[in-house]
């Protein structure tokens, strides 16, 4: 070999070392994942079923990882602003989303510009139906008598929601097709901020989930009329659900881990096993058991196919509804 192209090859190395030290710090870091905290971001205020399904899930880690995984509450526009947040971080794995059924109903009214495949989904931890929760003091005391009164009223009647495009929204709003009523649909930064409202005295009712008022109605301070479900809600057995009533009408949310989209598939490998250790810790159990949050776990195959499912379910359930931003 002569000189120029002896040159000519060495040259050529020295320009793949960068890339290769490149790549072989990234298989390093990924090796030694988690190194540091992991943030969990909540994209609703604290106090709903979201946040008390994240706080346990980042409890029931701490035996599976040998670093701590931390709550971050970024609230607003029905959970878009806390999961515009994950997309935009490095797909590191150290920062990772609680996601919703919102996910797959925001980006159909044009409130969100992401959608369900900008993330990798880890696992599904929860699925809960809607439920219709007034004040224990109100005048109603069964599901007819409100939507009677709301008839009546043609329009006053508040129901508080998680936010315009979240799934309370979309429940209430489903309600109002199958009874032909109408709402004055109120939104809140949360679940948790509408309950607040309504003991307040500042909404009529909530259409939220069982677990975001059993505190209350176990204190006697609200009284749930019905839930939107095929059977009767554990923890609220003598509530009848819609279709007892004569109402077809089933609906609710699910919650779950996702991360980043192209986060390392080793990363994500860890975490998917992390996320079982976790939900298979009894503790996490009896936190869901104690706040009526239904254990529904998926993997992340399965989670994916569910996303998939429901964003096509909403997307046409708002074309009927005519839901718009």
């Amino acid at each position: 070999m002569n000189r120029f192209a002896h040159n000519l090859r060495r040259l050529a190395v020295l320009a793949m070392l960068p890339a290769a030290l490149a790549a072989g710090q990234a298989t390093a870091q990924v090796r030694d994942f988690p190194n540091k905290p992991i943030e969990l971001v909540v994209p609703f205020q604290p106090g709903g079923g979201t946040d008390a399904l994240a706080r346990a899930f980042a409890d029931a880690t701490r035996k599976h990882m040998p670093q701590s995984m931390i709550i971050v509450n970024k609230p607003g526009a029905s959970g878009a602003i806390g999961w515009q947040d994950v997309i935009n971080a490095k797909p590191d794995g150290y920062r990772l989303a609680v996601v919703t059924v919102e996910l797959t109903t925001l980006p159909h009214m044009g409130l969100a510009k992401f959608t369900y495949d900008d993330f990798t989904p880890i696992a599904r931890l929860n699925a809960d139906q809607a439920a219709i929760t007034v004040r224990a003091d109100a005048p109603w005391n069964t599901i007819e008598e409100f939507i009677a009164a709301a008839k009546k009223d043609n329009g006053k009647l508040s129901m508080g929601n998680a936010g315009n495009g979240s799934i309370w929204h979309l429940a209430a709003a489903a309600l109002e097709d199958k009874t032909s009523v109408k709402f004055n649909h109120t939104p809140f930064q949360g679940a948790g901020p509408a309950v607040l409202a309504l003991l307040g005295g500042h909404i009529d009712a909530v259409a939220v989930s069982p677990a975001e008022v059993t505190t209350y109605v176990q204190a006697g301070k609200l009284k749930t009329l019905a839930v939107m479900a095929d059977q009767r809600v554990k923890g609220f057995d003598k509530v009848p659900t819609l279709k007892e009533r004569g109402i077809d009408l089933t609906i609710g949310t699910w919650r779950g881990i996702a991360a980043p989209k192209n986060t390392p598939p080793e990363v994500v490998a860890y975490l998917k096993d992390l996320s079982k250790k976790a939900a298979d810790e009894p503790a996490f159990r009896e936190v869901l058991d104690k706040q009526n949050l239904g254990f529904a776990y998926a993997d992340d195959v399965a989670f994916k196919a569910v996303m998939a499912k429901d964003s096509a379910y909403f997307k046409t359930l708002m074309g009927k509804l005519d839901i718009k931003n």
